[in-house]
């Protein structure tokens, strides 16, 4: 049965958005990376994503100054994904949401791993397991992150049905070692637990925008102000508990709520979307970033974020 021991050697297929922060959590961990990408822009690139984010990890203390190089050093880099994987024991693949690249990359992996390691996609939309060639899929796991990857605590982790349940223990214990908050999912569906949770948040955003509602800073200030600290601590089934779960029955006997009927897209979204307001990374979306500093907008991001985190992280060691 595969343990937690058997993992030496660890494979990033992917230096994109997703890769340099996984493989730092994995080289935090202590364990040996080899990254593959295609080019060597997106290379260089991810070497010094890798190194500043590390830096911030010392300035933030969860990071010893005297480790931030050896850590640094524990990531290589591979030409190509056969020889990512060669002699690897946990692969974690995390390029482009394309299904047409995924295949060609898992048609690679053929003869290429090693019979016994686990294979992890971090497949956010797409199911891997109708993806995968099928003699690869006694070795399928999904462990899903979120960006950004390096901050964000949530794994989501599940296995194929023909892997063994100790592929996914495994797994979710070599997340955790590493200083993530996995989260073990009993069987697959599309968009995991967290996305799920942020669409059924987004279908009620667009309602209330479309309709006139509330604005954006409004709706924010609304959430920031209750349910989502509040989730910080209780979670959502164990706040309906410390509600009274007659309480939530009669929300559902007396139909306080009514859903907002599905639309194809939200106009709201839809008139950014088309003047190429797409957000801080055009400078312009629901709110107006022209004239800031986005270098030092995402560090103090970053910062916060890390609080809250660290927070958050104080308050599930000692649940209510």
């Amino acid at each position: 049965m595969k343990t937690l021991g058997d993992i030496k050697k660890i494979a990033v297929l992917g230096a994109g958005t997703m890769g340099p922060g996984i493989a730092q959590m994995f080289a935090i961990g202590g364990y040996s990376v080899t990254m593959w990408t295609r080019s060597e822009e997106t290379r260089e690139k991810a070497k010094a994503t890798l190194h500043k984010a590390l830096q911030t990890f010392v300035e933030e203390d969860l990071l010893a100054a005297s480790e931030l190089e050896p850590t640094f050093a524990r990531v290589s880099f591979a030409l190509t994904p056969e020889e990512a994987v060669a002699g690897a024991d946990f692969i974690q693949e995390t390029i482009v949401e394309n299904r047409d690249a995924k295949t060609e990359l898992y048609a690679k992996l053929i003869g290429a791993v090693k019979p016994d390691a686990i294979i992890a996609s971090n497949t956010s939309g797409l199911n891997v397991f109708e993806i995968v060639p099928e003699n690869l899929l006694p070795q399928m796991v999904i462990a899903h992150w979120y960006s950004p990857a390096h901050l964000i605590p949530l794994v989501e982790v599940v296995k194929s049905e023909q892997a063994p349940q100790s592929f996914a223990d495994v797994t979710v214990e070599l997340l955790e070692k590493c200083g993530k908050t996995a989260v073990l999912m009993k069987k697959f569906i599309r968009g995991y637990i967290a996305n799920r949770m942020q669409m059924v948040l987004n279908t009620e955003l667009f309602y209330l925008l479309d309709n006139g509602y509330a604005s954006p800073e409004d709706i924010d200030k609304a959430v920031k102000a209750s349910f989502i600290p509040r989730a910080v601590v209780l979670g959502l089934c164990k706040r309906a508990d410390f509600g009274g779960l007659d309480m939530t029955a009669n929300n559902y006997k007396n139909k306080s709520y009514t859903p907002p009927e599905p639309v194809d897209m939200p106009s709201s979204l839809a008139e950014h979307v088309e003047k190429g307001e797409l957000g801080f990374k055009t400078g312009k979306g629901f709110y107006d970033y022209t004239g800031i500093d986005k270098q030092e907008l995402l560090a103090k991001r970053d910062k916060q974020l890390f609080e809250v985190f660290k927070l958050t992280k104080k308050f599930m060691d000692d649940p209510v």
